[in-house]
């Protein structure tokens, strides 16, 4: 039976050991600290999922297959993990409305791909969102096809799953070297061999693939839970996911949903800080994050602040998930941005198929690069 080992547990982590698992293959896992852990960068309350990529068509496309893998891990899990509720997005650029920009890619790939989405006049826009600022707006988009995904819950399911399927997981194990050409890693003073090796670390890759280092960059981020205002608390409670669609600091803003409570932050991305640093996010970088938000939610000074935090993502220059061989025997799997959440279950079947002679490492590679605008996929490929 073939072994392979998984560095890292994250959703990438995890859902690759369970995409494995599934084909009976044995896998071992390591994370440096509990599982779930809470300071990896995809545990969170809940994260966005959606059909609309903007230019971005071919993430766009991967969504179908990526809604499909979600489903099959409901079926294992024994539970939803999901709550449909839409995403509406906020348009106040021209150039988001030119060709090139957020709105054509958006339509078109959705009309392609047969998801519903409907332009909203300024006037309903403004009745049906009050805590919208309508100041500057110049197109409201509500899409179908988009919801809130539960990251803590998912990732807790899945540890207390994968010990069933057979996977090994070893906790507080910090790895201390990887030799892709060899398919070993070191951890504690002991040698562990497999097959292949997958790293799939996050925030921390970089410290055990140097490579990565001018490929993809641990990220300090910053967001805000919030109670809206008494009045506002019905709308927010039945709410689409909110987001403006300036890539170079759009605000979002996630429903409390299920149990969630309402978060908001933004989507400029930092590209420096220690992973190993605090979770408290400073003063400095919460009055940035206003200045975003302020100009598209309305009077923020009458929501409670629940909690201020902060995060690490590893990001790539072009957002691109950046998945590729290192070594004879090894794999990187490293992701975008801090959306890349809602793709990290897909992107473990991915890797999974790709290990397991079901696909070409090539087309693995391409594939998580977004660089295939309508990818064929087998008929019930899950």
């Amino acid at each position: 039976m073939r072994k392979i080992l998984i560095v890292g547990g994250g959703i990438a982590g995890l859902s690759t050991a369970w995409a494995l698992a599934r084909r009976g293959v044995q896998v071992e896992l390591f994370e440096q600290g509990t599982l779930p852990n809470p300071r990896a960068s995809s545990f969170d309350e809940h994260r966005i999922t959606r059909h609309a990529y903007g230019a971005r068509e071919g993430y766009a496309h991967l969504m179908p297959e990526a809604f499909r893998v979600w489903d099959q891990m409901w079926r294992d899990l024994g539970t939803v993990h999901y709550e449909p509720c839409g995403a509406t997005y906020l348009i106040r650029s021209a150039a988001d409305l030119a060709e090139g920009g957020w709105y054509p890619g958006t339509t078109r790939s959705l009309d392609e791909m047969g998801i519903a989405w409907r332009d909203v006049p300024l006037d309903e826009a403004a009745r049906r969102y009050p805590m919208i600022e309508m100041s500057g707006l110049l197109r409201v988009v509500e899409t179908t096809g988009a919801g809130v995904l539960f990251p803590a819950r998912i990732m807790t399911d899945l540890v207390a799953k994968l010990p069933e399927m057979g996977v090994v997981l070893h906790t507080g194990a910090k790895v201390s070297s990887v030799d892709p050409e060899h398919g070993r890693l070191e951890c504690d003073g002991k040698t562990y061999a497999g097959d292949h090796i997958v790293v799939a670390a996050g925030a921390w890759a970089e410290r055990l693939v140097p490579d990565l280092r001018c490929v993809a960059v641990p990220s300090r981020q910053v967001l805000a839970y919030l109670a809206p205002p008494p009045d506002l608390a019905d709308i927010w409670a039945t709410s689409p996911s909110l987001l403006d669609t300036d890539i170079e600091g759009g605000a979002y803003a996630l429903p409390p949903v299920r149990g969630t409570r309402l978060k908001m932050g933004d989507h400029r991305f930092s590209r420096s800080g220690d992973p190993e640093g605090d979770r408290i996010a400073s003063a400095q970088e919460m009055e940035a994050l206003y200045a975003c938000l302020r100009p598209v939610f309305r009077d923020l000074e009458r929501y409670t602040v629940l909690e201020q935090k902060a995060c690490f993502y590893t990001v790539t220059e072009t957002e691109a998930f950046h998945v590729a061989p290192i070594g004879a025997s090894g794999l990187i799997v490293s992701a975008c941005s801090g959306h890349g959440f809602k793709l990290g279950s897909l992107m473990g079947e991915l890797v999974a198929r790709a290990l397991c002679g079901e696909m070409a490492m090539e087309k693995l590679h391409d594939l998580a690069g977004g660089r295939v605008l309508h990818p064929h996929w087998p008929h019930q490929s899950i």
